[in-house]
């Protein structure tokens, strides 16, 4: 079961009662002035804006990416800022011992992470999802071929998906698992604990088709991450950044309760189709096995368009 909200995330976070959730998995905005209304209406207009949008490459289309490398200093302090505030609205709502999985990016980890952390959480490192993406690996820009074994950043082969727990109240974690059911993560199976590294690769076209969002991430993945949110099975998943409701039709698919919250009025009218959609995909993945069976894949239905390039797995 889920509701979803009409909000913005801040507002909203400082209205709800203390102790409402049991976990959090986000794929935040940054604060930056990509996911600014403004600059989402250029980039669902193709012109104009911030976006970069990647050129064909083989005749594919790239997904438009977000700016980071360009940021200034003071958008930097900025991006450290806006996660203390977020961790500041968060801390009340949650149990102690709740977890918060934060998707974002090597080059602004740091950022968010000492955010968080001033905010009163504790950093508990971070789990990578290894894909291959189209990230970094360029030459210096209009000097491609005078310097042509040259790249100004890696290619990038991670994303880390972020991980923050409020402190437990109890003495143990295992007093606290008793009364506040967190403290700790769900493993896969009880042979198997929960990895910090999850191989999952591009988005299926097939997810894109349903949940259009930018920054889409694959069901695979969500599932996997939503179910260690919460030790023993029970309590309530927060998406403050509920975007394409991927997050919360990854919950909706393996059993979880859930609660959305999102800003943009075109994104939240979608909403309620993408869950219910998304959340049908490879209905015997649990997100308590690392990957997608070939039968798991077999059973879903076609995608609508031609894929674009999809990203290596490893």
């Amino acid at each position: 079961m889920y509701t979803l909200h009409n909000a913005d995330s801040f507002e909203w976070l400082r209205s709800q009662a203390p102790h409402s959730f049991h976990g959090v998995l986000t794929d935040p905005p940054f604060g930056i002035v990509e996911f600014t209304p403004e600059e989402l209406g250029k980039l669902r207009s193709g012109k104009g804006g911030v976006w970069r949008i990647p050129p064909k490459i083989g005749g594919s289309e790239r997904a438009p990416l977000p700016r980071f490398t360009t940021l200034t200093p003071a958008e930097r302090e900025h991006v450290r800022a806006y996660f203390r505030s977020f961790g500041e609205a968060l801390m009340p709502v949650l149990v102690p011992g709740a977890h918060a999985l934060v998707a974002g990016t090597p080059m602004l980890q740091y950022l968010v992470q000492d955010g968080m952390a001033q905010a009163g959480f504790e950093v508990r490192g971070a789990v990578m999802r290894l894909y291959r993406g189209f990230r970094g690996g360029d030459r210096p820009k209009l000097a491609e071929e005078e310097f042509p074994d040259v790249c100004v950043t890696p290619r990038g082969n991670y994303e880390p998906w972020m991980l923050f727990r409020k402190p437990i109240a109890e003495r143990t974690v295992a007093a606290n698992l008793r009364k506040w059911k967190t403290g700790a993560l769900r493993r896969l199976t009880a042979e198997c604990p929960f990895p910090d590294i999850i191989q999952s690769g591009k988005t299926p076209c097939l997810e894109e088709d349903i949940g259009e969002h930018p920054t889409l991430k694959p069901q695979h993945l969500l599932r996997i991450l939503a179910r260690a949110l919460l030790p023993v099975g029970e309590g309530v998943v927060l998406e403050p950044f509920a975007g394409s409701g991927s997050t919360i039709a990854a919950c909706e698919a393996i059993g979880y309760d859930s609660v959305g919250v999102e800003l943009d009025a075109h994104y939240f009218q979608k909403l309620n189709a993408s869950i219910e959609r998304l959340s049908r995909l490879y209905p015997n993945f649990q997100g308590d096995r690392m990957a997608l069976s070939p039968e798991d894949v077999s059973a879903a239905p076609k995608a609508k368009r031609v894929p674009a390039m999809q990203a290596e797995f490893f």
